[in-house]
C-alpha cells in the first residue's frame, strides 16, 4: 500500500469519515457514484471494487458485463454539503476489466492514455476553462420556458444579487475540496454565470469539472433553484460555453512561449493551433456533442461558427490572448468551441490529439482572421480560406465517422458506442415536432 493510501486510510478516521464515494463517468459523460463503507476501502485499493459495466452507457455487452472501479487516492476529498455530521468523502476510479487491464471504455483513461502520448514526446498539457452555466427559480416543467432568477447582464453588480450570493457559496464549497477558482462574476444572459477555474494539468481539470457540475447543482438546490449546464436553454439569449486556455509545457518551460515571436507563439505554439483548427470538424462531435449545442454556434457573439484563429479575435474559433510582458510562462491559446455539456474526458483528449497532430506532422498555421468573422460574406470566407464548422449533429456524426485521428483517440469501443448513441440521439430529435412548427403552420395550414 503506498503513501497516498495511507493518507486516505488515516483521513478516514481523522475525519470521521462514514461513507466513502467512488466517483466515475460514463461515456456520455454522466457522473456514476458507488459508496463503500470505510472498512471496504483498503481491499478496494488493492482489488477494485465490482460492478455491472452492461448497465453503464457504453462501458460492456451482457456477456462481458464484470468491470472494477479502482479508486485513485490523489482523487480523494471531503463532501462539503453533507453536513456537520459524521462526514463523506470521495474519490475518482480509474476502471480496470477483471484481469487488471484498463478499461477501453473510461473515458478517463482515453485522456490518461492520450496525455501518456504527449508525455512521450516530453509534454504536460494544461488547462483552464471558463464554465458558463444558467439559473432558474425552478425546475421547467416539460414544455415551459425556464424562468432565470434574475434580469442582470454581463459583469452586472446587482445589490442583494441572487448570483453574487450563489458564486459565493459555490466557490467556498469548491475551494474547500482543493479546486481553486481564478474569477466568478455574472454573464450576458439573465440569470446566467461564469466561475473560472485555475489552470490545472488536463486530467485534474477534467476530474474538477465533473466535481465543480456536482457541486453547482448542490448548492443551486440547496438555495431552492435551478442550476443547468444546457448550451443553449433560450431562443434570444446568449449560450454557455467553456471555453479552455491550453497550453503546453516542456518540464518547467512552456513550449508556446517565444521570445520575440508574433504574439510572442513558438513554432510549436502555431502548430498546435493549425493542428486544432485541421481536424476541428471531426472533433466536433465530442466537445459539442448534443443536439442543443449546435443551437449555441448558430449566431456569433462569443460562440464560433467558422474554423479560423486571430489574436484577440473573440469572433475566432480559436484566440491568441494579448502577451503580458515578462510573462511568457503564461502564453495560451484560447479554445472557444467547447461548450460545458461535454465530457471533458474525451473533449481535452481530442483537442491534445489534434494540436499534437499539428506538431508531429509539423502543419502550417493559416492566416489570421482579422476581422470580425460574422461580418464577412460567405463568399469573403470562402476567399479567406475559412470553413465552418459542422451546422448540426447529424453533419458533425458524418464527419466524425470518417476520421482517423478521432477512432485512434477515443479507441474502437468508445468511438462506436458514442457515434451510435449521437446517432439515435438526432433520429429523436428530427422527429420531433416543435412548438416552432406548430406556432407557424397550425393558424395557416
Amino acid at each position: 500500500m503506498g503513501k497516498q493510501e495511507d493518507f486516505v486510510l488515516r483521513s478516514l478516521e481523522e475525519r470521521d469519515v462514514r461513507f466513502v464515494r467512488l466517483w466515475f463517468t460514463d461515456v456520455l459523460g454522466s457522473l456514476k457514484s458507488v459508496a463503500v463503507a470505510p472498512a471496504e476501502l483498503e481491499g478496494a485499493f488493492a482489488e477494485g471494487i465490482g460492478f455491472d459495466g452492461s448497465a453503464i452507457e457504453g462501458f460492456a455487452r451482457v456477456f462481458e458485463s464484470d468491470m472494477l472501479a479502482k479508486p485513485d487516492p490523489s482523487t480523494f476529498q471531503i463532501l462539503p454539503w453533507r453536513g456537520d455530521g459524521p462526514s463523506t468523502a470521495r474519490m475518482f476510479c480509474d476502471i480496470e476489466m477483471p484481469d487488471g487491464s484498463p478499461s477501453y471504455a473510461d473515458p478517463r483513461y482515453v485522456l490518461k492514455r492520450t496525455l501518456g502520448k504527449a508525455a512521450d514526446r516530453g509534454f504536460t498539457f494544461y488547462t483552464h476553462p471558463e464554465i458558463e452555466f444558467y439559473l432558474f427559480k425552478s425546475v421547467p416543467e416539460a414544455g415551459d420556458e425556464p424562468v432565470p432568477v434574475d434580469r442582470s447582464g454581463y459583469f452586472d453588480h446587482t445589490a442583494q444579487s441572487k448570483g453574487a450570493d450563489f458564486r459565493r457559496e459555490a466557490i467556498t464549497m469548491l475551494e474547500s475540496m482543493g479546486i481553486s477558482v481564478e474569477f466568478s462574476h455574472h454573464e450576458a444572459g439573465p440569470g446566467q454565470q461564469e466561475i473560472d477555474l485555475r489552470y490545472a494539468d488536463a486530467l485534474t481539470t477534467a476530474d474538477n469539472i465533473m466535481t465543480f457540475r456536482t457541486v453547482i447543482r448542490e448548492v443551486a438546490l440547496g438555495q431552492g433553484i435551478w442550476a443547468s449546464f444546457m448550451p443553449k436553454p433560450f431562443t434570444t439569449h446568449p449560450g454557455s460555453g467553456m471555453h479552455t486556455h491550453v497550453s503546453l509545457f516542456e518540464g518547467d518551460q512552456n513550449a508556446f512561449y517565444e521570445a520575440g515571436a508574433q504574439y510572442q507563439l513558438s513554432q510549436t505554439g502555431r502548430q498546435f493551433i493549425a493542428g486544432v483548427l485541421r481536424h476541428a470538424r471531426e472533433i466536433s462531435v465530442v466537445t459539442n456533442q448534443w443536439v442543443n449545442s449546435y443551437k449555441r454556434m448558430m449566431f456569433g457573439g462569443e460562440a464560433p461558427s467558422y474554423i479560423c484563429w486571430g489574436h484577440n479575435n473573440r469572433s475566432a474559433m480559436v484566440r491568441v490572448p494579448m502577451y503580458k510582458p515578462n510573462k511568457g510562462q503564461s502564453t495560451r491559446v484560447e479554445l472557444r468551441t467547447i461548450d460545458a455539456a461535454c465530457n471533458p474526458y474525451l473533449a481535452y483528449a481530442a483537442v491534445l490529439a489534434a494540436g499534437m497532430k499539428g506538431i508531429e506532422e509539423g502543419y502550417e498555421l493559416p492566416r489570421e482572421a482579422e476581422d470580425d468573422v460574422w461580418s464577412l460574406t460567405e463568399r469573403e470566407r470562402t476567399a479567406l480560406g475559412i470553413e465552418p464548422l459542422p451546422k448540426n449533429l447529424n453533419e458533425a456524426i458524418t464527419i466524425a465517422e470518417t476520421s482517423e485521428l478521432l477512432a485512434e483517440t477515443l479507441g474502437e469501443q468508445v468511438f462506436d458506442f458514442f457515434l451510435r448513441n449521437k446517432r439515435v440521439e438526432w433520429d429523436e430529435y428530427r422527429g420531433q415536432v416543435s412548438a416552432f412548427e406548430r406556432d407557424r403552420m397550425l393558424p395557416v395550414i
